[in-house]
């Protein structure tokens, strides 16, 4: 039998609806296209993501690196629909697993009619930054720069990261913009649009991502390890749903497995007689109630599994590629 503190059942809630409010638009009409955001580790990238689309399709935490897998939302602006993939950051891979994010970033690429590069505007340049933008150098679809936390940033700086930005990169558009406030994001969308191709819609009005229910649930548990237990837990960890079934009573039931390398971070994990892991089984399910617009059962159960990163079923489950 499972123990108690392991296996905690989340409850349920009553869910509200979030489906799209855009009037339905002529096929003769539409433009549809694919825009790749790509930056360093904590730009901001989902966050942006999330603005454009207008609700949460990508989870957000302090902690860079969050974003493992390329995942597209989908936001509407007029007649156009805009394929929007938020890759995880670019930085310099130390393991295997890192290197599987690396080329799922570059591998977001592919395809995009614009390619937005999001930079923290007061984190200044810094070398992965330039290296990015060094990178892209000699790719054809415009290129859009995008310097981000504008809230945040010295503005005599925010233009002298711009121009130097420029110089390294003759850049299509250069957008100033506040993800978390939304200054300029309406005007970026805008532009974002009219660069986009004549073409019919690839999804429904209503859909705001392409991400399988049982994937967006493993991540909204995994971003509430992330935002309860900080620095304590990094990035020794991975949720994978197991069993996402709906009831005869129109709840669904959800168990999940936190997979950790050691025994300590267990312990980290349950907290005190369980309390921690109560918690964020908690604040998740009530998140999934909402975000499935259905009463939700979620159940979490914490296993260790040293080399979890060596094991080539996650990187399937997680849809990264195995890389040598």
């Amino acid at each position: 039998m499972t123990e108690p503190e392991e296996n905690v059942p989340a409850g349920s809630n009553a869910p509200a609806s979030q489906h799209s409010q855009h009037s339905p638009v002529e096929t003769g009409s539409q433009h549809c296209g694919l825009v790749a955001v790509v930056g360093a580790p904590n730009a901001g990238k989902s966050t942006l993501v999330n603005a454009l689309v207008g609700q949460k399709v990508a989870i957000v935490s302090p902690k860079a690196q969050t974003t493992r897998t390329r995942l597209m939302g989908v936001a509407i602006e007029g007649d156009t629909q805009l394929l929007l993939v938020d890759t995880p950051g670019i930085f310099e891979p130390k393991r295997r697993f890192d290197r599987a994010m690396v080329s799922a970033a570059w591998g977001g690429t592919e395809g995009a009619d614009v390619i937005a590069l999001v930079v923290d505007g007061k984190g200044g340049l810094g070398p992965k930054v330039t290296e990015i933008a060094e990178a892209l150098k000699g790719r054809p679809e415009p290129i859009y720069l995008v310097l981000n936390k504008v809230d945040l940033a010295d503005k005599p700086k925010l233009l002298l990261h711009a121009e130097r930005l420029n110089g390294l990169l003759p850049f299509a558009e250069t957008f100033f913009i506040s993800a978390q406030t939304g200054d300029g994001v309406a005007h970026f969308k805008q532009q974002l649009a009219k660069a986009m191709p004549a073409a019919p819609w690839h999804y429904p009005e209503d859909h705001v991502s392409d991400a399988t229910e049982r994937a967006m649930a493993a991540e909204v548990t995994r971003e509430q390890l992330y935002l309860q237990l900080h620095a304590e837990l990094p990035y020794a960890s991975v949720v994978e749903t197991e069993k996402f079934t709906d009831r005869p009573d129109g709840s669904t039931e959800i168990h999940q497995q936190i997979m950790v390398e050691r025994t300590s971070q267990r312990a980290i994990v349950l907290g005190k007689g369980g309390a921690r892991i109560k918690e964020i089984g908690a604040r998740a399910r009530a998140e999934l109630a909402v975000l499935l617009d259905r009463p939700v059962h979620l159940y979490l159960h914490v296993k260790v599994k040293p080399g979890w990163d060596e094991d080539r079923g996650v990187y399937r489950d997680l849809g990264l590629d195995w890389v040598e």
